[in-house]
């Protein structure tokens, strides 16, 4: 999704090496390669296909992972993460998909993979300012959907938003 996009954006201006996206949603992945991905992993959304993918990842990466940032916050993205990223790793967690997760946390903790929580982005807004100022992070592309702002648009912007398909962000012109 746009969180997911943005990542991507800000892991390619920091300096990233090589970043390969996984999702489950093609149309996302076709966006991530527009916006300079090195590689894609369409993944499903089953617990059992874990092994498979992180090989995949893996093979696609050409290595383990050092950094992993899970973008959705569910059970399964994050089982990915841990089981994708290096012994010495960083599995950075963003999306916030769920209250609870059960994850493998014993192997990654054998590994010493290090979980960073981020979700406030606390003292990051002149960062983020000065990055989109400059130039560095271009997010207009993640804009796909504009609407104005009276009753009708905002339901339509809505059911727009929910329906999926090649939906990123929907944004509001006043």
């Amino acid at each position: 999704g746009p969180i997911g996009l943005v990542t991507l954006l800000a892991a390619r201006a920091f300096g990233a090496p090589r970043i390969v996206t996984v999702d489950v949603d093609g149309n996302r992945l076709s966006v991530a390669k527009e916006l300079g991905a090195d590689g894609f992993v369409e993944v499903s959304t089953n617990m059992q296909d874990i092994p498979k993918e992180v090989e995949t990842i893996c093979n696609v990466m050409g290595a383990k992972v050092d950094v992993s940032f899970d973008c959705a916050g569910l059970s399964k993205t994050m089982s990915t993460a841990l089981s994708v990223t290096r012994a010495g790793g960083k599995v950075c967690l963003v999306g916030l998909g769920h209250n609870e997760m059960t994850v493998p946390l014993t192997p990654a903790a054998a590994r010493e993979v290090d979980v960073i929580g981020v979700f406030w982005y606390k003292n990051t807004w002149p960062l983020c300012i000065e990055l989109l100022r400059s130039g560095k992070i271009d997010v207009k592309p993640l804009i796909t959907h504009r609407f104005g702002f009276s009753q009708k648009e905002i339901e339509e912007a809505f059911e727009t938003s929910a329906g999926g398909g090649n939906v990123i962000k929907v944004m509001f012109n006043l």
